[in-house]
């Protein structure tokens, strides 16, 4: 029997009514439902294990009952894998969750029958070199950040490219972002908005010192250093907003597209430009 792992947000009042039903249904049409712990609190007649240890079973499908940063954590656990990802928005923002709640059964018929698409999605490896070996690696979905701790100073950066110098400044931090996460802290940063299929990665200075300094697009297979020249008191390493690492002056943080990629289930290949829309209120009059 085909499996198919479900991951859940947690503490949602809805997920009571919706994983039971999901679970019946997948068992109605000869699927086995694995749940993730969150998931297993709602449907105790389905196995769940830890979610770190759902690609051991080598589901053939995922799906994501939750927002954005439920489905970034569960990316970046299959990411070697290449599981197809539906997933479903409970979210706030939901801007990676275009499937709709009311979608969910419509898009997994589709999935069962091959009619569905795939959204395809680069991800961004990220290894922290520090006192010239490397120390720790990282993968990820949105962006990877290099920026300084709480205090209210500023920390000094340098960026290269390819091995070349491109700029040494003052700032708060700075974004090595993959289209996907352009719609999301970069943008907020006043990056520009990059479609999911563009072969580029965009390097975003985080309140630098110089309003001249503006952020840039790069080619898809370049490969950026971001080193730390000075910090106040404390810098961090950030994956996803999810993960974060201390580091130190003199750091590394060496960042390359993966070959890794996330591939979403959809019914679609309109969705980005209707979540455009929709939830940034992009193009409307």
């Amino acid at each position: 029997m085909t499996r198919v792992a479900i991951a859940c947000k947690p503490h949602r009042e809805e997920l009571a009514r919706i994983v039971p039903e999901l679970v019946d249904w997948l068992r109605r049409h000869n699927y086995e439902p694995l749940l993730d712990h969150e998931g297993g609190e709602y449907a105790q007649t389905a196995p769940s294990v830890p979610r770190a240890d759902l690609p051991r079973h080598a589901p053939a499908l995922v799906i994501v009952l939750g927002g954005n940063g439920t489905l970034l954590s569960v990316a970046r656990i299959f990411a070697a894998l290449g599981t197809p990802i539906l997933s479903v928005n409970l979210g706030f923002l939901g801007f990676l969750t275009e499937v709709k709640l009311t979608d969910l059964y419509s898009t997994l018929e589709s999935w069962c029958d091959g009619c569905h698409s795939v959204d395809e999605r680069a991800m961004l490896d990220a290894a922290l070199w520090r006192a010239g070996a490397e120390h720790s690696c990282y993968t990820a979905l949105n962006e990877i950040v290099v920026s300084k701790g709480d205090i209210a100073r500023m920390g000094e950066f340098a960026v290269e490219l390819d091995g070349k110098n491109v700029a040494r400044f003052r700032a708060d931090g700075v974004i090595a972002s993959t289209p996907t996460g352009s719609t999301a802290y970069t943008l907020a940063a006043n990056g520009p908005i990059l479609t999911p299929d563009v072969d580029a990665l965009v390097v975003t200075p985080i309140c630098p010192h110089l309003l001249t300094l503006r952020p840039i697009v790069v080619r898809g297979d370049a490969h950026l250093t971001i080193r730390i020249e000075g910090v106040p008191e404390l810098a961090l390493l950030t994956v996803d907003g999810q993960q974060a690492v201390p580091l130190l002056k003199g750091d590394e943080v060496r960042c390359h597209r993966s070959t890794h990629t996330v591939k979403l289930v959809r019914l679609s290949e309109s969705g980005f430009f209707e979540a455009l829309r929709s939830k940034l209120s992009w193009g409307e009059l």
